[in-house]
């Protein structure tokens, strides 16, 4: 049967490909906030085990060995059901390797607890401030590339001569720079959400999980050095 064409002044309606568009960025959206809830609760379960441990961590190349092999694994997985499995696969191991520092703070530091229940409500204030800008704004973000590029690299070019320098500055300066970009990737990849720029929830969510325990790492660093711990 064909569909009936309404009479109607053209425009009065959505065209079909901008609503099938609309549903499709929901949808994406949608799943996209529930894996990143389901992640962020699994990464906390993770990172409890590992204080229940006492997990002393894997160095830092471990680390990043073991971080970059599980983020291959989940893009090479991301269009397919073993993509869910990578994905928490990938955030428990960020969790478990947050063990140590909380170990740390919970255990060592005065006032530790306060601290970290100040960087997870911080993170989640920014998060929440940060999430809402972009999908008030409108607006598409894609043009931050290139700058989130090189901001990228030069937190990074800090990170590292700080793990060898080891100044107090400069430690504050890579915990403020890694801020700065995770909050500026959660601005750009919500608004390639929301513009149809990424439409694979899987990869999204790694993006934002990433970001958060970047900031709450750092903001969590920043309020230890602030009272000289």
């Amino acid at each position: 049967m064909q569909p009936v064409r309404s009479t109607h002044t053209q425009g009065t309606a959505p065209a079909p490909g901008a609503a099938s568009q609309a549903l499709s960025t929901n949808a994406v959206l949608r799943n996209t906030y529930w894996l990143l809830s389901l992640t962020l609760l699994f990464s906390a379960l993770c990172a409890w085990v590992g204080m229940q441990m006492n997990f002393g961590g894997v160095g830092i190349l471990g680390f990043f060995v073991g971080a970059y092999g599980l983020m291959f694994l989940t893009h090479k997985l991301r269009n397919s059901v073993w993509g869910l499995a990578a994905v928490f696969a990938f955030t428990g191991f960020f969790g478990f390797m947050l063990a140590p520092m909380l170990n740390i703070y919970l255990t060592a530091v005065p006032n530790g607890g306060q601290l970290v229940l100040t960087a997870l409500g911080g993170t989640g204030l920014i998060f929440l401030g940060l999430s809402a800008y972009a999908l008030a704004s409108g607006r598409r973000f894609n043009n931050w590339g290139a700058s989130l590029m090189a901001l990228g690299i030069v937190a990074m070019i800090a990170m590292a001569a700080n793990i060898f320098m080891q100044i107090p500055a400069l430690s504050m300066a890579v915990s403020a720079l890694f801020m700065l970009f995770s909050s500026a990737v959660i601005i750009y990849q919500t608004g390639e959400i929301v513009h149809g720029g990424e439409t694979n929830y899987i990869s999204a969510t790694v993006t934002l999980f990433v970001s958060l325990y970047n900031i709450f790492v750092s903001l969590l660093s920043l309020l230890g050095m602030g009272g000289d711990e």
